[in-house]
């Protein structure tokens, strides 16, 4: 059965004029993710399909947009990325009171999130742990 893609997430400098510009292209609602940090990440609803998250880049760099698939095992997807010639970025990272998730690189050096299914094969499980 094929890995679906469950989340997506847009970072960049300026969080602000991206939750403006995304908000009123799409009629997205955002929400913040962390009371205490409310500059650094909002929660995207996008009403239907996947949510997402849009949020400063961590290095002050220009960011990247990064699709998160499903998979049963992280671990085990982790060692096909390198074993196919993608390279290990981050994790497997257990983020508080959601998923595991991990990044990595394609062969091109795209970066490709993985998250580790709470319930296997169950329909939209990981999308709904990161709300």
């Amino acid at each position: 059965m094929p890995n679906p893609v469950v989340f997506f997430e847009i970072l960049g400098r300026d969080k602000a004029a991206l939750e403006s510009f995304y908000a009123g292209l799409f009629e997205w609602q955002m929400t913040p993710a962390n009371s205490e940090a409310p500059d650094t990440y909002a929660m995207v609803s996008t009403g239907r399909g996947i949510s997402g998250g849009i949020g400063k880049s961590m290095d002050g760099g220009p960011g990247h947009v990064t699709f998160y698939v499903e998979v049963e095992n992280i671990q085990d997807a982790l060692s096909r990325v390198e074993s196919r010639g993608g390279k290990r970025v981050l994790g497997p990272e257990p983020l508080p009171n959601g998923p595991v998730i991990a990044l990595f690189t394609d062969p091109e050096g795209r970066v490709v999130g993985l998250v580790e299914a709470a319930n296997p094969r169950s329909s939209n499980s990981s999308q709904d742990d990161f709300q």
